[in-house]
This record gives C-alpha cells, sequence and structure tokens, in this order.
C-alpha cells in the first residue's frame, strides 16, 4: 500500500473536520507510505438547520450521503460520530475500524458568571429527547426553586455557542468530546458542569469515532494497526443493545458501557410511556450476547 492516497470523507464542520484529522494522522502514523486526503461534503442534516431532526429523518440524515459516496467508489473512508450513525448501515459497508474513546459526557455550558439567582425558569437548548429526559430530572436536584424549560438547539458547536452568548438560553448541553476536540475546553468564557455517565448515561457510542468503509476492501491489516479494542467492544455493545431495543432518534435512550476489574459495566435509561427504566449491569467479556439482552430487557 506504499504511496497509497486514501480519500476520508467528512462534513465540512469544524468538529468533523478535526476529527477526521484525528483518524488521517492516526492512518498516516501507521505507516506504509500511506497519504490521506480529506474529501469535504454537506449533509441534508447540515443544510436543514431550521426544523429537529425528528421531523425530516433522523440520525441517518448525517451518513447517508457518505454511504452512496462509498458505493460509488467517490471515497474509501468516511468518519462519523458514533452516536449519529443508524443500527443498519448499506449493505457492503461496515464501521472497521473506531478511534479511542474520548470523554463521553454529557456538559452543560454556561456562560462564566453568569447567575441564575432570582430566576424562577431556566432555559436549556437541546434537540435530543435523551438529554431533555435527563436535565428535567437532575435540575429538579440542581435547581429545586426553578423550572427548567428545553428548546430546541440545532447548528454546529459554534453555531451553539453564539446562540448562549447572545442570551437565547440560560444554558445548552453539549458532549465533552466535541468540545475537547475543537481545544474549547480551556475556553474562560464558558463554564462547564459535567454530568457523570452513571447518573446522566451518554448517547450510545457518545465520545467514539466510527470509521465506516467497505467491506473486503483489502485494507484490513491497516484498520487493524488503528482499531482500539476496547472501544470498538464498547461500540459494539452498545449498538447491540439499542438494535435489540428497535431504537431510532424518537426515543431517549442513554446506553453507556465499560471495563471494570476485567468485566463490562453498563448503564442504560430509556423511557417509553409514562415510565422511565434504568439499569446498571455487569458481565463477563465472554458473555456479552448476554449482557446485551439482559440490558435491553430491563430497558423494554
Amino acid at each position: 500500500m506504499k504511496d497509497k492516497v486514501i480519500r476520508i470523507g467528512t462534513r465540512r464542520s469544524d468538529l468533523a473536520v478535526a476529527q477526521t484529522g484525528l483518524v488521517a494522522e492516526a492512518i498516516e502514523k501507521a505507516g506504509n507510505g500511506i497519504l490521506t486526503e480529506l474529501v469535504l461534503k454537506q449533509t441534508e442534516g447540515d443544510r436543514i438547520l431550521d426544523k429537529p431532526l425528528l421531523e425530516f429523518g433522523g440520525k441517518g440524515v448525517f451518513v447517508t450521503e457518505f454511504e452512496q459516496a462509498l458505493l460509488r467508489g467517490e471515497i474509501d473512508l468516511a468518519v462519523h460520530s458514533a452516536k449519529d450513525m443508524p443500527m443498519e448501515l448499506e449493505e457492503g459497508l461496515g464501521i472497521v475500524a473506531v478511534l479511542e474513546r474520548e470523554d463521553p459526557r454529557d456538559v452543560l455550558v454556561t456562560l462564566a458568571g453568569r447567575s441564575f439567582l432570582g430566576k424562577k425558569e431556566l432555559v436549556i437548548g437541546t434537540s435530543s429527547l435523551r438529554r431533555k429526559m435527563q436535565i428535567h430530572e437532575t435540575g429538579t436536584m440542581l435547581w429545586p426553586d426553578m423550572e427548567i424549560r428545553c428548546e430546541n438547539l440545532r447548528g454546529n458547536v459554534q453555531t451553539r455557542l453564539l446562540k448562549l452568548a447572545k442570551g437565547e438560553y440560560d444554558g445548552i448541553i453539549l458532549a465533552a468530546a466535541g468540545l475537547k476536540r475543537l481545544g474549547l475546553w480551556e475556553d474562560k468564557r464558558y463554564e462547564y458542569q459535567c454530568f457523570d455517565c452513571e447518573s446522566f448515561v451518554p448517547a450510545g457510542g457518545q465520545g467514539i469515532l466510527a470509521i465506516e468503509g467497505r467491506i473486503n476492501s483489502g485494507m484490513e491489516s491497516l484498520y487493524a494497526q488503528i482499531n482500539d479494542e476496547n472501544a470498538s467492544l464498547c461500540l459494539n455493545l452498545e449498538r447491540h443493545i439499542l438494535k435489540l431495543l428497535d431504537a431510532g432518534c424518537h426515543e431517549p435512550i442513554g446506553i453507556y458501557s465499560r471495563f471494570v476489574d476485567r468485566k463490562m459495566e453498563v448503564f442504560g435509561v430509556n423511557r417509553r410511556g409514562e415510565e422511565t427504566k434504568r439499569i446498571h449491569l455487569f458481565g463477563a467479556l465472554t458473555e456479552l450476547d448476554h449482557l446485551a439482552q439482559l440490558a435491553a430487557k430491563g430497558l423494554s
């Protein structure tokens, strides 16, 4: 594969380009004289910003156009935030590798020095049903004397932060991974309140970069060199549980797994109807299918 150029598809946002840059760096560090080229595309999800994703196709709107480009041979790989990937991928395509997981936590972002003293209502920006459900639960403990009102929030990270700065929201909920990859974690204009993954359960795959490519492409040895086995196991488990639940964007489901004492620990939350269900399970690495079944059963 010496002097081979691998074309990697990515969305145009600063975060998407930064994330794809991490994958490109990993590929080139693997050696073999491989070079990378970023191919920027705008997806339907990027073009339509005035509607919630639920109204025009869900998370798949960020993925479909890259899958078609992969199948046409226009690109060799596509990089996605794993939490944005639909359960079913196009035939002939798969997640061929993942990088090490970044911070999986959700974060409440507020303007530095902004006081909520005397407010009777807090307006929180998020379009995620999962985040809306959990911030309402968490908010009763953090701000017992205030009402929480969630308003939809779309756009790239910088757009969302600008809306916060303009006073459209008292706070917004973002993924820690994105803020860190953009170098915003130390930005003194904002205050970050991180929620632990045990009580404020992240989206399945949050913090993981998924590399999608054609199956049986002949580049399997390269993928093995850049793949993080721990993150891969966690992502496979989390996606397996979501698939068993037949989960999409229309339900507030959180799934998070991690390794503890050579076992897999899983946290989950789901609301169907008026009942919120939570799970906290452990399972052996040799029995992950059984663990997924137990988790899905507990959240159904």
